[in-house]
């Protein structure tokens, strides 16, 4: 008996040892591919951190974010919370109707208003008379939870808020095929039909005719990381034809420093974190596509999120210009300066504010 009890104290000594010298000695990542995100690095050691408790709070984050094997403890968290204890959800991360998605619940009003004040003093600022629309983008909880926000509800406050502008109503659009499996976003090869109606609220049109790509049917987007499940892949398309093919593309920041590009899609980033971020390169300042096909003359400015980098490619078939800009990597305020004259022109240009509710009830990303 006493053999039996010396070695299960020798054992479990040996693994607690064991674990620590591993946790503090062995090699430690310092970014997570599969989330996508910096991990916690360790903390500075002062009187103070440690008076204040802030050393122990970010103690645990490193400790938690170098554990080892971290990404093979998410995976059993996660299979034992959804399988086996029958769980709805782990850290907010959902299955439904093979989607994987993320609880985005309850509707934040005063992210809501400062969406509106932002984008009412924009207008104000900038195109007092242009002719201006908005459309908002439900995000896949709309047609796949339980647990979600009233979308009528939503639109109706933002389209009140915006009153200036024109509401075009896309919900009824979408469904759940028309969002990616593992990801945030929807499928462009699955929204022609929300670009043409976009397009014929705003007095233009689209060709409608497209082929269809296949760049990659193994994207993993970014819910399939966080959810540290093993789940089946999306495949990832790009629609083209003649007039995209066309297009001349150009990318410019806050001091007008501009880097031309051979198209819409940016193929280099298949091989990065976000595949999704070929559509447009991802999150970029500022984007001007100028239409050579067009006969029309018509511009549109786009203010937008990610959502808006695969339809506006789309959109751009009815325009001889499209500036696209996404306020989360540009300030409001610097849109009129001098340095941005020669690439922004507001006058005679219709303007679209084109963003998902992801944003709008969390928009203080927004500047």
């Amino acid at each position: 008996m006493k053999i039996k009890n010396i070695a299960s104290v020798l054992l479990c000594g040996t693994l607690i040892f064991g674990m620590s010298a591993w946790c503090f000695f062995g090699p430690k990542d310092t970014y997570s591919k599969s989330e996508r995100r910096e991990l916690a690095k360790f903390p500075q050691v002062s009187v103070e951190s440690v008076y204040n408790g802030s050393f122990a709070k970010d103690f645990e984050s490193y400790a938690v974010d170098t554990f080892p094997k971290r990404d093979l403890w998410r995976s059993l968290k996660a299979y034992t919370r959804l399988g086996l204890l029958a769980q709805k959800e782990n850290n907010d991360l959902y299955i439904s109707q093979g989607h994987l998605s993320q609880i985005k619940y309850p509707v934040n009003k005063k992210m809501m208003d400062h969406a509106i004040e932002l984008l009412t003093k924009v207008r104000d600022q900038h195109f007092p008379k242009s002719k201006v629309y908005f459309a908002m983008i439900p995000d896949k909880n709309n047609v796949l939870a339980d647990l979600k926000i009233d979308y009528a509800a939503f639109e109706k406050y933002m389209a009140e808020g915006l009153s200036f502008a024109e509401n075009i109503s896309i919900a009824d659009l979408l469904t759940a095929e028309d969002y990616y499996y593992t990801d945030t976003h929807w499928r462009q090869e699955q929204i022609t039909d929300v670009a043409d109606r976009l397009a014929a609220a705003m007095g233009t049109q689209l060709p409608g005719n497209y082929e269809q790509e296949k760049l990659t049917d193994e994207f993993y987007g970014v819910y399939a990381g966080q959810s540290g499940l093993n789940v089946e892949p999306d495949v990832l398309n790009v629609l083209t034809n003649d007039i995209i093919k066309n297009y001349n593309v150009m990318v410019f920041n806050e001091k007008g420093q501009v880097t031309k590009w051979n198209g819409v899609y940016d193929m280099s980033r298949l091989d990065g974190d976000d595949a999704y971020e070929t559509f447009l390169g991802g999150a970029q300042p500022a984007i001007k596509i100028t239409n050579p096909s067009s006969t029309s003359g018509k511009r549109l400015i786009v203010f937008r999120d990610s959502f808006g980098s695969s339809i506006t490619p789309l959109l751009a078939q009815g325009y001889k210009e499209v500036i696209i800009l996404d306020l989360r990597y540009i300030h409001s305020d610097v849109l009129g300066l001098p340095a941005l004259k020669p690439h922004i022109r507001f006058a005679n240009a219709d303007v679209l504010f084109l963003y998902s509710t992801l944003v709008l009830n969390d928009s203080l990303s927004m500047k």
